[in-house]
């Protein structure tokens, strides 16, 4: 009997910054809902499960309005999992990865400059898709 393998081709229409900061995760929320005007809000964890069957926990806040959504992932596990996996394997160098979606997302540019005005960032970067092997963990 011939197999029938299902392709599945998603759309990536989402854009991720790289971010370099001492603070914690509340922390750098409250500071961006301060200085973008949103309001971030923790969510249950992120569980991803590895290729080596081993899942890990990364800390997550949400922004969702009609027309754009804005997420804040932790790069690493959280400090209860005793796995090392990172979010973004290529960028180990973030501590934070933000993500951007929707019809009237913030321009790339703009995102980052209002990330730079906060004080405890310390540096911002775009990530480009094509760079990424796992960014279908970005797709919900």
């Amino acid at each position: 009997m011939k197999k029938k393998r299902l392709e599945i081709d998603y759309s990536y229409d989402f854009e991720l910054l790289g971010v370099i900061s001492s603070a914690k995760g509340y922390k750098l929320a409250w500071d961006m809902n301060n200085h973008l005007g949103i309001r971030l809000i923790k969510q249950q964890d992120l569980a991803i499960q590895f290729a080596n069957q081993v899942t890990g926990t990364y800390s997550h806040f949400s922004h969702d309005s009609p027309l754009n959504r804005i997420k804040l992932f932790k790069n690493r596990p959280n400090e209860t999992d005793t796995i090392k996996n990172l979010l973004v394997q290529e960028f180990p160098h973030f501590d934070y990865i933000v993500m951007s979606q929707g019809a009237d997302k913030i321009d790339s540019n703009r995102l980052q400059e209002y990330l730079r005005a906060i004080p405890s960032v310390e540096m911002v970067a775009f990530i480009p898709l094509d760079a990424l092997k796992a960014k279908d963990y970005f797709i919900f």
